[in-house]
């Protein structure tokens, strides 16, 4: 477990607005959630979701309000610090897999070790968890030679290799057909029950949103809370 995840167990946001300029894209937003916590994140295009994630991944500072993980306030750290505590803490998987074309899957998997972790640490970790993902005979290939369900599965390793407290997933699905993408959900979850993180997903896919022990609607900046039935 890495040093400051394994201290991280709360994700708490209060009375968080963002504004660019004239525009208010965020208003007063406040949730609070633990480790375990799943988290869907709905609405419609323009409605700020990306851009909350994006703050929830230290990524863009509120403007006003604040972002807590695990009691700590992110922003309060310097430049550098934040990015050592972004990389332990926050996991990120994209529509785009943004894999990098001229590295070999484990290649990719481990870029975000590459500053911090020990060699043996990594490459234990970026093995085991492409054996999980189902790409452990994939291991030496580049991505154009995989689908699109295998980048993006290459994509979720990656995003886990530091052990983060925090999965942020921006429409993970949003470029793979439906059968891909429902494959793509299940590993989400398997892999979230084995990480036991904070996986926090933003989807326009309403049928997945039972599925979460939450959803958070926004609408013209202003979230909507609800308990899901699978809470």
């Amino acid at each position: 477990m890495n040093e400051f995840a394994k201290k991280q167990q709360t994700l708490k946001i209060t009375n968080l607005s963002k504004d660019f300029g004239a525009i208010q894209v965020l208003r007063d937003i406040t949730f609070s959630f633990s480790a375990g916590s799943t988290v869907a994140i709905t609405g419609p295009s323009g409605s700020g979701k990306s851009t909350l994630l994006h703050i929830i991944g230290t990524l863009e500072n509120p403007t006003d309000g604040q972002l807590e993980i695990g009691g700590k306030d992110p922003f309060s750290l310097t430049e550098p610090e934040l990015a050592r505590y972004r990389n332990s803490v926050i996991g990120f998987v994209f529509q785009d897999h943004h894999l990098l074309p001229q590295y070999s899957v484990i290649e990719n998997v481990l870029i975000p070790t590459l500053a911090f972790m020990r060699k043996s640490v990594r490459q234990e970790r970026a093995r085991v968890l492409l054996e999980r993902v189902g790409l452990s005979d994939r291991i030496s290939h580049r991505p154009a030679e995989l689908s699109g369900g295998e980048r993006q599965r290459v994509a979720i390793a990656r995003a886990l290799i530091n052990q983060p407290s925090i999965l942020l997933c921006d429409e993970p699905t949003g470029n793979l057909d439906t059968t891909t993408a429902e494959k793509i959900v299940n590993l989400l979850f398997e892999m979230h029950k084995t990480e036991q993180n904070i996986l926090i997903v933003v989807t326009h896919n309403l049928d997945l949103v039972s599925r979460f022990d939450y959803h958070l609607r926004l609408t013209d900046g202003v979230c909507n809370f609800a308990i899901s039935d699978a809470n």
